[in-house]
């Protein structure tokens, strides 16, 4: 049987879909290839799943947030569990296109939930973030913290798809799961994300900007630990047994984080760059921006009980990886 799998033309997707067609499954992509980065880096990952997989591999341009269009997509398949990872992402783009936010992650979302109820799946796995811990200041992050004061739109939309998830699961008793995913990162990344900035400033002798005066802390999580934790969620979706669930639900809907249980110095990131590169970095000392946050650290106890996922990369290991790709991936010697 088929799995559908949302945004499967992004950085999350695209190893996600990979894997589950290198153990058997048949996958059903959907993309709109919407244009807030390149989007000839989003064809290039479809391309690379279509010649390793072949038929295996279905894929459609399609938005979800448009209902017509979504359904289209799926009339004729036949599919019982669903692995939503298309969203807008992005903190401070919230700031120039709100509306492309709420779109995408709220009529979007509600559009998945729609084709869930209808076709009575037997699991919905989806994409939340560490932003929706907001201000929250205790660490390790929990996922019993409050998370209902959001520093930006991106975050206010991640917790609102949690919540229209916790409607529809005590509604419909549809099994859900909501990942909350810490700072990911990895080979065929997005060029907003901080990895693919820095490696390209220090390659090009631009100075990199470093907010808070490079005073930050993240769980930096590698895209290989994150694919691993999404199939083990997907493959044991939350019991009907009205008993509380990791995020204190008694629908079938469960809430995990999915990171690294590793806070990082952000300057220990940028030497072990310089060193992949095989050059200095050149820093540019800013401010704290708006909707960002200082530190982040997931505690990732819940999903360990649950499912046994225990992360296994550090960024030693990673960071030269994803520098190895990046170059390969932009011919450079």
């Amino acid at each position: 049987m088929v799995i559908v799998v949302t945004g499967a033309a992004g950085f999350i997707g695209y190893h996600v879909t990979r894997a589950l067609l290198a153990r058997g499954e048949q996958v059903l992509g959907v993309d709109n290839f919407s244009s807030y980065y390149d989007p000839g880096l989003k064809q290039a990952r479809v391309n690379a799943i279509e010649k390793e997989f072949g038929n295996a591999f279905a894929f459609h341009r399609a938005d979800f947030a448009e209902p017509a269009e979504l359904a289209a997509v799926v009339q004729d398949v036949d599919f019982a569990r669903l692995v939503h990872l298309g969203a807008q992402v992005g903190v401070r783009y919230g700031l120039q296109n709100p509306a492309s936010y709420v779109r995408s992650n709220v009529v979007g979302h509600l559009n998945i939930l729609e084709l869930a109820r209808h076709r009575k799946l037997r699991h919905l796995v989806y994409a939340s973030s560490s932003s929706v811990y907001g201000s929250n200041s205790s660490l390790p992050f929990r996922l019993e913290d409050r998370t209902d004061r959001p520093l930006s739109l991106y975050a206010a939309t991640k917790k609102a798809d949690e919540v229209m998830s916790e409607s529809y699961s005590s509604l419909f008793r549809l099994p859900m799961t909501g990942l909350r995913f810490f700072t990911v990162y990895g080979p065929w990344s997005r060029p907003d994300m901080a990895m693919w900035l820095f490696t390209k400033a220090i390659l090009a002798g631009e100075p990199l900007d470093l907010f808070n005066g490079g005073a930050m802390r993240r769980d930096f999580t590698y895209i290989d630990d994150v694919v691993a934790g999404v199939l083990a969620c997907l493959d044991s979706p939350p019991m009907d047994d009205h008993r509380e669930k990791p995020g204190g639900s008694v629908s079938p809907h469960a809430l995990y984080n999915i990171g690294n249980h590793r806070s990082e110095d952000l300057m220990e990131l940028i030497r072990i760059l310089e060193e992949s590169v095989g050059r200095k970095a050149i820093t540019n000392m800013l401010p704290m921006q708006p909707g960002d946050v200082v530190d982040t650290f997931a505690d990732i106890s819940a999903i360990r009980n649950a499912h046994g996922f225990e992360p296994e990369t550090s960024i030693n290991e990673g960071v030269p990886r994803f520098v190895e790709w990046y170059k390969r991936y932009h011919g450079i010697a």
